[in-house]
């Protein structure tokens, strides 16, 4: 095919077959990525290898995804992630005819890569490398909570200020101390607070202002 008489053409059909074989991981296509992946990555050794080397450099190059599949499924620390991916560079750079379309090559490889992470924007995600990523929301149903339990009382509660707060500073609420911030404002010492907020150990208080 004259196509691939041009260089260039192997960074389009690397990237576009990496995109879709590690979208398929990504993201639940049911299968339909994983064929147009095949389809890209097949036609491109089938284009620059010699027949006996086709399905050599083919097992090394989804051995690879293999690995990166098991790593995401199952292990979730990045080591076979890694060494797969060593293994899909390595097999797109040696079945290159020149080192031109080599580079190429393998920049389409790493531009796909990280182009397939735009899948997770537009289609239902797939359960992989949820160890690492976290992607359960932490919520108090869950177990979770954003505020220190110790704290979270606090909320509505009135105190006074120890030290000026500029705006961090000292407030004693019920003979306890704590460190408060105020949502910009100075505030002197010994004024009246209301406690707005609580994040975590960061209290956000007001000054109190009676109302005759």
């Amino acid at each position: 095919m004259e196509i691939f008489g041009f260089d260039w053409i192997s960074f389009f059909i690397v990237g576009l077959g990496t995109m879709f074989l590690l979208g398929e991981l990504l993201v639940n296509t049911r299968g339909l990525f994983a064929i147009f992946g095949l389809a890209f990555i097949t036609l491109y050794f089938l284009a620059y290898l010699d027949p006996s080397m086709f399905i050599i450099m083919g097992i090394i190059y989804f051995f690879g995804v293999l690995l990166i599949f098991l790593d995401g499924q199952f292990i979730n620390d990045g080591a076979l992630a890694s060494i797969g991916a060593i293994c899909m560079i390595v097999s797109i750079g040696l079945s290159s005819p020149n080192w031109v379309v080599g580079l190429y090559a393998v920049i389409g490889l790493l531009v796909g890569g990280v182009t397939a992470l735009l899948w997770l924007k537009f289609l239902p995600k797939r359960n992989m490398w949820s160890k690492i990523t976290l992607l359960d929301q932490l919520t108090d149903e869950m177990g979770y909570s954003t505020m220190n339990a110790a704290y979270r009382n606090l909320i509505g509660q009135q105190g006074v200020t120890i030290t000026d707060m500029r705006p961090v500073g000292t407030i004693r609420i019920q003979g306890n101390d704590y460190s408060a911030v105020t949502n910009g404002h100075w505030i002197k010492k010994d004024t009246p607070i209301l406690v707005q907020k609580v994040d975590g150990t960061r209290i956000l208080v007001e000054e109190l202002i009676d109302i005759k």
